[in-house]
């Protein structure tokens, strides 16, 4: 009886270490497949999905099927996912360029950006909560590199790209909050921009003349083609600064 006793116990602890063993291989499988840049592709799909607020590690767990530890092995914290999550879709944005004239790759950039925020919203928030990350770098050295293409003087060079700088990052951001808006307030833009227009033609000619000049352009404006134009107008300036440091 005690021979038989330990046999059975035996197999009992044979059977117990093979499933032991083939959970743990299963849980390395699951960890191996997990890379970097699929949790990065999960964690934008979440962004658009739900903003800022819809990025959680135990929503990015679900969607990956796997533990929080196997996430925290390859990204630090939020911030770090946050700011992964950017990188990625402006290196991919930046990549799909193709260079031609320094002014047209510059637009082409702008263009880039400017739709890439508006299908992320939430990129230009996450752009400005890390200022000297991977994002931002890469969007300076691609617009810096042109500038200097430019033969911009080095000590105007800084002044150039940061004036591009500031226009794409705050016209683009804008322009994606006031769709998210639009969208939250179901507002159609047609009609919005129809009472806009109408609102400024009532106004006080005298103190508001401009204004009042401007209200029927309201109504069929195109925000994106105003964009490109802003950009135009910023190269004709850097223009214009390259060739008084010349004479």
């Amino acid at each position: 009886m005690e021979s038989r006793s330990i046999s059975v116990e035996r197999r009992s602890t044979c059977v117990n270490i093979k499933i032991m063993v083939k959970k743990q291989r299963s849980l390395q499988r699951r960890e191996e497949s997990l890379s970097r840049d699929s949790i990065i592709e999960a964690s934008v799909a979440l962004l658009d999905s739900g903003g800022e607020d819809g990025l959680t590690f135990r929503a990015l767990s679900e969607r990956l099927s796997t533990g929080p530890g196997a996430i925290y092995w390859h990204i630090a914290d939020k911030s770090d996912l946050l700011t992964a999550a950017c990188d990625s879709v402006v290196a991919r944005t930046i990549h799909e360029i193709v260079e031609t004239t320094p002014e047209e790759t510059i637009r082409a950039i702008a263009a880039g950006l400017f739709d890439a925020i508006s299908t992320h919203p939430w990129i230009g928030s996450a752009l400005t909560s890390a200022p000297g990350a991977s994002p931002i770098v890469r969007i300076v050295e691609s617009i810096g590199q042109q500038i200097c293409q430019l033969h911009v003087p080095e000590t105007h060079q800084w002044t150039a790209a940061g004036a591009l700088m500031a226009f794409i990052l705050g016209v683009s951001s804008q322009n994606a909050a006031n769709g998210q808006l639009a969208r939250r307030q179901n507002l159609d833009r047609t009609d919005f921009l129809e009472a806009l227009s109408t609102t400024w033609s009532q106004l006080d000619p005298e103190e508001y003349p401009f204004a009042r000049s401007v209200a029927g352009r309201i109504r069929d404006h195109d925000d994106r083609a105003d964009f490109l134009a802003g950009i135009d107008l910023i190269l004709m300036g850097i223009e214009s600064m390259r060739l008084r440091s010349q004479a």
